[in-house]
């Protein structure tokens, strides 16, 4: 059974030298491709660990992946070298000049806690 977050061919080549057996040991028992799937799963549908489908590896098995992937500094790595490779590939340099940051900035005053809104009056309440 496949799920839309699965990994195509393609996608899994790209990525599959950063989940080899050397950064794992030699005791593997699940396919790393099914535990990244199971990852990216979690991650798209926002589901609780103990939630993830049985089609799936067992889920601490998934969390110990995770987690061990993640203190190496696997999925850090893995994410910038996919934004090089995409930045090349879209035709600009590997690495971005600038960034841009949206946000919003709301005043306030040393009254803001002293004031506010009586939700029955409708009015500024002191």
């Amino acid at each position: 059974m496949g799920y839309p977050s699965d990994l195509e061919d393609e996608q899994w080549d790209l990525i599959s030298k950063y989940f080899t057996y050397g950064n794992y040991g030699n005791r593997a028992k699940h396919n790393k491709r099914a535990l990244v799937n199971a990852v990216f799963y979690l991650t798209k549908t926002g589901c609780q660990w103990r939630q993830l489908p049985h089609d799936f590896p067992p889920w601490p098995t998934v969390h110990s992946f995770y987690r061990r992937a993640k203190k190496k500094g696997i999925w850090e790595k893995m994410m910038q070298d996919l934004v090089k490779e995409s930045r090349m590939r879209s035709g600009k340099d590997r690495n971005p000049t600038y960034s841009l940051i949206d946000s919003q900035s709301v005043k306030t005053t040393n009254k803001a806690s002293d004031r506010g809104i009586d939700g029955g009056k409708k009015g500024k309440r002191t």
